[in-house]
């Protein structure tokens, strides 16, 4: 323990890493007391120099249930008060408690400072002077900090603070190992690095960053199966512990391993500096900046003051709570603006809608699969997983200076899966809630936010309204700021409407005291209830048509909506609708935040769907909902074609959109693509949404046109509660063929998820009720898959009587194309088995079939099963030839799974013609596509690569 000398020669240090919270004294322990005492001066010495309010220190201690007291913790800062004497000083400012004292006294500051100046170091190369600072940074440092304290905080931080220990650990040990190439000044680091890290991943096997830096200096010293291992043993302790494979960033050093040959390999770059799938990307996502922000001077303070604890090594979390209305988006992103230079690597915003008035929200899953695209991942590199995706958004973050902004959370479950695992990050969350979980367990910093004060309402009024306008009628300004109930939304809709026009304000104010008499307020449940009164007088103001278009973006079960759906809503032209949202814009009832596509704020949308309760009948908000709907399909169904356009049509008959719905079909594949990535968010709330499931026919249809998009871009899991929510809605429509065909495509997706007793339990059903209605296309199909899904059980025989079946139902319906893919089925099936000349017969017949319809895909599926047939014939050129095509095919039509796969046979048929260098480049490439697709055959090419290494190919 370092021992700091104070002003009166006195020893004074303070620990909270050696286990116990300590302090010692000219060499002597001092006595802290019970174990809630010791909690208090732990979240004081956790924040030296800086008040910690009351509120958060009780939530801390009692675990979000105080006692009835007015102030708790009184009593134990008084006892403190003399425990501590002359080592600090503990005052009470500005409601809550300060503890001042040297920060170099207290162990935990004094190795975060070494650590910011040992990572300084190694962003200038300075990597010698890295090591001897992070190394100083660790002494002392026990994996089991604060061991003596009770309850979820404690608990929480001393997660946090291990992960912080092993972050160091990482960062020295990259550091060591980058000195230790030939002719650097310490070739010994590689064999310090191993003694060191061996114990700390024995007692952490998922730290991966840890594992990444053992698996380094082990092919530094040329130990390349004991690197091997470790990724083993790593990948077995994160599939039994989270159900999903090591993050991108480990998975791509393991790749680099397997690429090194003989018994000295080029030791890998430190995994943070290579993400597999990402680019260097840094996103810039937070929304506009409000024009005259007014006051929060205070809040502003608080969250500047969490900057100098966020870009150490831990993380840190604000939660801004306040009610509706009050500006809590508002505060974060005008911070979020303020501060962008502190976090060079981006800015993160999502808005969870965690306050919709549908009440769905976003999940966590969603919009982590957001963050990692705006971080660089590519769409099919995104795993399925929804454990991996977070595995692979945290490593993305290590040791970048990212500011997260997550708007709109409801509770902290939603929250957490969104949180940094560590690094210099800050998360800003807003709620209307506490979240009083996130400040218990992760030691989240509250900052409440109420309603403007009277002299920051009427400094905002001047900003919008002019100065000089404001000053001339100070009544009318006051009167305004009294029925806006200091509400910064509301406040801003009355200045939006006061600036198109040169009433006097006392007139404005005199129409808005008026309403407010006339009109009930909007109960939002919150103390300030008046906004309703305000909304409307806006919203009286509008014309019919735009007040009709407002009331219906209430019944829209997205967030945002485009400018063609935003016209099938309201039933009129595009030109016509463009006006109405920019005169709802000009109004601030919506806001346009991206190009064409429009946003309003939660409250206002609870307002807009209560008026279109009070003033449209049920008959007109479901044919609303039945245009948006329509609207919707109809442009899926044609970006559907556009994706796969040899696919069956529709087995429910689509019909005529109904009138006034405006269609703006995708007329090539890139904007196909592009419009299932705009809408996404919009599609995924549609589906979840109770009032769209009285729409069966819809939801069934939906399903249908989102199947090829989510196939291919790897969203299994997302496509799988698709076909079931599309099962229930055909069984809603008492429909057997819909029900069939959602059986037979939901088992198909669990195939391939690797759920192979769910997957024949549908595949029965199917063929039960294909028996029923007689439909032998229906049948022929589902045996296809069912011969898939024996394959993939490893039973080749009943696989072929499957596919054998297939065929037969489809030549009985003349159906050339699903023919040629059912001949393709038997033949592969007959390779499989070893009958050759009854696989190349049949794949020929189907390589002709394809070529003449021109299916892409199915070509490109027959040249793989040609390529396996000469394969197994040890017809090697040939082999090859096939391989080759099916690989350029498969990328053609943007199929990345089979590519892998073809890639992946081809790999095989060069080494057993003996050209190993071919071989391993094969599998490298199969590798890479399944491992960012997150399927689970990346582990059968992986296995393959690794005998390469282990028999020297």
């Amino acid at each position: 323990m370092l021992r700091v000398v104070g002003e009166q020669g006195r020893s004074v240090a303070w620990s909270l890493l050696r286990g116990p919270v300590r302090l010692e004294v000219d060499g002597r322990d001092v006595d802290l007391g019970p174990p809630r005492q010791r909690l208090v001066l732990a979240v004081l010495l956790l924040s030296p120099d800086r008040s910690v309010p009351v509120e958060s220190i009780v939530e801390r201690i009692w675990d979000g249930r105080p006692p009835r007291a007015s102030n708790p913790v009184a009593p134990y800062v008084a006892r403190l008060r003399r425990v501590v004497g002359g080592s600090g000083t503990l005052s009470y400012r500005s409601g809550g408690y300060r503890l001042d004292c040297d920060p170099d006294q207290v162990d935990l500051h004094r190795a975060r400072r070494l650590a910011t100046g040992g990572r300084a170091a190694a962003r200038t190369g300075d990597d010698e002077r890295a090591v001897d600072l992070l190394r100083r940074a660790l002494t002392g440092w026990h994996a089991e900090a604060l061991a003596d304290l009770p309850g979820h905080w404690a608990a929480g931080m001393r997660d946090t603070l291990r992960r912080e220990r092993a972050d160091l650990l990482a960062d020295w040990a990259e550091a060591g190992l980058r000195l230790s190439g030939p002719g650097c000044a310490r070739p010994s680091a590689p064999a310090e690095v191993i003694r060191t890290l061996r114990p700390a991943v024995a007692d952490d096997p998922v730290a991966e960053r840890l594992v990444a830096s053992l698996m380094a200096a082990y092919a530094a010293t040329g130990q390349v199966t004991a690197a091997l291992d470790c990724y083993a043993a790593l990948r077995a302790a994160v599939a039994d512990r989270f159900g999903s494979e090591p993050s991108a960033a480990v998975r791509d050093l393991h790749v680099r391993l397997l690429r090194g040959s003989g018994d000295h390999p080029e030791p890998p770059e430190p995994p943070r500096v290579a993400v597999t799938g990402a680019s260097r990307v840094v996103p810039a996502q937070l929304p506009l900046d409000v024009r005259g922000f007014s006051g929060r001077q205070d809040e502003l303070a608080r969250l500047d003051a969490l900057l100098t604890e966020g870009l150490t090594a831990s993380p840190t979390v604000a939660v801004v709570h306040g009610g509706p209305g009050v500006g809590k988006t508002t505060l974060a992103v005008h911070w979020g603006h303020r501060a962008a230079a502190r976090f060079p690597d981006g800015q993160l915003f999502v808005n969870l809608r965690g306050f919709d008035p549908g009440g769905q929200g976003m999940r966590p899953a969603q919009a982590v699969r957001g963050f990692l695209v705006a971080l660089g991942v590519a769409a099919d590199a995104v795993p399925p997983d929804p454990d991996a995706q977070v595995a692979l958004y945290r490593s993305l973050l290590a040791g970048k200076r990212i500011l997260i902004v997550l708007d709109n959370v409801r509770d902290a479950d939603q929250a957490r899966p969104l949180l940094p695992g560590a690094g210099t990050t800050v998360a800003l969350l807003t709620s209307r809630n506490h979240l009083t979980g996130l400040i218990a367990a992760e030691g989240a910093h509250p900052v409440t936010l109420d309603v403007l004060p009277g002299a920051h309402a009427r400094q905002l009024l001047g900003f919008r309204l002019g100065a000089d306008r404001t000053a001339a009628e100070p009544d009318a300004v006051q009167q305004i700021v009294t029925a806006c109930a200091g509400l910064p939304l509301a406040l801003a809709i009355i200045s939006a409407r006061a600036q198109q026009n040169t009433f006097p304000l006392a007139t404005i104010a005199a129409e808005l005291t008026d309403a407010d008499r006339r009109l009930d307020a909007l109960d939002a449940g919150e103390a300030s209830t008046r906004a309703g009164a305000v909304f409307s007088w806006s919203y009286a103001a509008l014309s019919a048509p735009a007040a009709t278009l407002f009331r219906l973006f209430g019944l829209h079960p997205g967030t945002d909506i485009g400018v063609p759906a935003a016209a099938s809503l309201a039933g009129e032209p595009v030109p016509v609708t463009r006006r109405l949202l920019t005169e709802l814009t000009r109004s601030s009832l919506l806001t346009e935040h991206r190009p064409g596509r429009y946003t309003t704020h939660d409250l206002l949308r609870a307002y807009a769907a209560h008026q279109a309760r009070t003033h449209d009948d049920a008959a007109t908000r479901r044919a609303s909902l039945a245009r948006l709907l329509d609207h919707h399909v109809h442009t899926a169904h044609a970006a559907n074609r556009q994706l796969d356009p040899m696919r069956d049509p529709m087995p429910l008959l689509l019909g005529a959109p109904a009138a006034g719905v405006t269609l703006d079909p995708p007329t090539d594949r890139d904007r196909a693509t592009a419009w299932y990535a705009a809408e996404a968010e919009t599609l995924g709330a549609i589906l979840r949404s109770p009032a769209v499931r009285e729409f069966p026919g819809h939801v069934w249809q939906f399903a249908w046109a989102l199947d090829t998009f989510m196939f291919r871009s790897g969203h299994w899991h997302e496509l799988a509660a698709t076909w079931r929510g599309a099962l229930d809605a055909a069984r809603r429509l008492c429909d057997p063929g819909a029900q069939a065909y959602a059986h037979n495509l939901l088992a198909f997706v669990e195939v391939h998820l690797g759920r192979h007793d769910r997957a024949e339990d549908h595949f029965d059903r199917a063929l039960h009720l294909y028996g029923q209605t007689g439909d032998r296309g229906g049948a022929a199909h589902t045996h296809r898959n069912l011969g898939f899904l024996r394959w993939r059980q490893g039973d080749k025989r009943r696989a072929l009587h499957h596919t054998q079946q297939s065929l037969a139902g489809f030549r009985a319906v003349g159906t050339a194309s699903r023919t040629a893919h059912a001949l393709n089925a038997v033949g592969w099936c007959h390779a499989q088995l070893g009958n050759h000349a009854e696989a190349l017969a049949h794949c020929r017949e189907a390589l002709t079939l394809h070529q003449e319809v021109r299916d892409v895909h199915g070509e490109a599926s027959t040249w793989d099963s040609l390529g396996y047939a000469y394969h197994r014939l040890a017809d090697h050129a040939r082999a090859h030839h096939c391989y080759t095509r099916s690989v350029e095919l498969y990328a053609e039509a943007g199929d990345r799974f089979n590519q892998a796969d073809a890639l992946s046979h081809l790999g095989d048929s060069h080494r057993a013609a003996g050209d190993h260098g071919a071989a391993s480049a094969a599998w490298r490439r199969a590798h890479d596509i399944l491992t960012r697709l997150g399927h689970p055959d990346a582990e059968t090419v992986r296995r393959k690569l690794v005998d390469a290494v282990q028999v020297g190919d």
